[in-house]
């Protein structure tokens, strides 16, 4: 076999590959078998007829295509490894040349890697919010512990922001009822934002009993994104009472004896999540930063695909109606082209990222073990309330696994990236990023093909 491979541009190739027929003896024989195995011919038994006898039935011609069927990924994925490409997305393969005993050529193009020139990461500098424990960080949690603890007792008042109220909704468009958009007892936290728009609103200030009217859109049903006149009824209200802060209640609330100590426990719990939230806003700006300071050309394909695949997902919650989609984005203050154009926006810098990170991931030999790759699809199952060994056959049967893989590796390489970047806050201190996202790990002997099935077999015993 001969391949060769033109640049088209900086991401796609065509690579064009001329087999000789001689090289494709052992796939005439597979078709012949294969063939043999569908045709019956009298005086055979399924799968014994001689290849002379099944080419007089079925045609020269139908042997073939047997054999260019099988033949061509085959032969491309030959040529991929030969020409040491790094593809990204589908080949569009188109066959060239088929000369019946002396020769079988194609064509295949297909989006590549493009050559990433990577900057000095300790050229990179990002500045970030310090990390500031307030006492109203402390009394937000404390406030936060104690309405676990609360109890609800009716009051005969107006309606006050952080009542529980059960009301009735009904609603009309153009003075007719909406039936999907009617309700009878139903509870609410009022100023909680959680239901129509305009409701928390109309309810502060009502009592008991009373009923009001206010506009609002629709956001699904038949009348997704049409203004409706909507009638709230206050069944009841009721308010929380919090237990006191006292030593009391951190015996109730805690295993800590006294009120100091909860709340030093609750600072503790405060700084943990700050220092989480420090981390990702680091590792948000290094990336930006390394993007911005790095020339990514973009394969068209690849992000076509990516915003074909959004757009798809859009559209099939309204049953594939565009105009649907339109009106539920209208109702929400957006536009169908507005949409269209942040997914664009949002498809090419996720290529870009992706791009970005495997190159950065291949100049630093970035390893991911077994263990790792074991904690992701753990932490992605308890993420989507699956067991791991559910989780891992439905990736697999999706052909997702390796791309969990490569988000690890990423993930992996940029973190790499940060430690050497320089981190400030805004006071001017040099921010630890080792003791964040740990110092540079020693190299890890890398997950095979044939490790990904001992990866599952750990999660079944996991979830056993």
């Amino acid at each position: 076999m001969k391949s060769t491979v033109e640049q088209l541009s900086p991401t796609r190739v065509r690579i064009n590959v001329e087999v000789p027929f001689e090289e494709l003896k052992p796939d005439f024989d597979k078709a012949y078998k294969a063939l043999a195995s569908q045709v019956r011919i009298p005086g055979f038994r399924p799968g014994k007829a001689p290849a002379k006898l099944l080419e007089a039935r079925l045609g020269r011609g139908a042997v073939l295509e047997q054999v260019v069927n099988d033949v061509l990924p085959k032969r491309y994925s030959e040529a991929v490894m030969a020409e040491e490409l790094k593809v990204i997305g589908q080949p569009e393969i188109e066959i060239t040349k088929i000369e019946d005993g002396q020769e079988l050529a194609f064509k295949a193009e297909v989006d590549v890697r493009p050559e990433i020139t990577l900057p000095e990461y300790d050229k990179i500098a990002v500045t970030v919010d310090p990390i500031e424990i307030t006492d109203a960080d402390i009394e937000e949690q404390l406030t936060s512990l104690r309405q676990r603890f609360g109890t609800l007792k009716g009051v005969e008042r107006a309606i006050e922001n952080g009542d529980f109220v059960s009301i009735d909704l009904t609603a009309t468009v153009d003075g007719e009822a909406v039936e999907e958009a009617s309700t009878t007892g139903l509870s609410h936290e009022v100023g909680s934002g959680q239901l129509i728009e305009g409701l928390d609103e109309t309810l502060i200030g009502l009592k008991e009993g009373e009923s009001k009217d206010f506009t609002s859109k629709l956001v699904a049903g038949e009348h997704a994104g049409k203004e409706a006149v909507i009638t709230v009824t206050v069944q009841s209200v009721k308010e929380r009472e919090l237990p006191e802060a006292d030593d009391d209640f951190a015996q109730l609330a805690s295993e800590f004896d006294t009120i100091d100590e909860l709340k030093s426990d609750l600072k503790g719990r405060v700084e943990r999540v700050k220092k989480v939230q420090q981390a990702g806003d680091i590792r948000d700006k290094v990336l930006e930063a390394l993007l911005e300071a790095t020339e990514i050309p973009l394969p068209e394909k690849v992000v076509q695909a990516e915003i074909d695949a959004v757009e798809h997902d859009a559209v099939h919650g309204f049953d594939h109606d565009e105009a649907k989609l339109a009106e539920a984005l209208e109702a929400q203050g957006s536009s169908l082209d507005e949409f269209k154009a942040d997914t664009k926006q949002a498809a090419e810098k996720s290529v870009k990222t992706q791009l970005l990170l495997d190159t950065v991931a291949e100049a630093e030999n970035t390893q991911v073990g077994q263990d790792e790759l074991y904690e992701r699809i753990i932490f992605q199952a308890q993420r989507y309330g699956m067991s791991p060994d559910q989780f891992i056959q439905q990736i697999q049967q999706a052909g997702q696994l390796g791309a969990v893989f490569a988000d690890v590796r990423r993930g992996k390489a940029l973190a790499g990236v940060v430690i050497k970047a320089t981190v400030t806050d805004t006071a001017g201190n040099t921010v630890d990023t080792a003791e964040m996202f740990g110092t540079p790990a020693e190299e890890v002997e890398e997950v095979s093909a044939q490790e990904l099935a001992e990866v599952a077999d750990a999660a079944e015993t996991e979830a056993k």
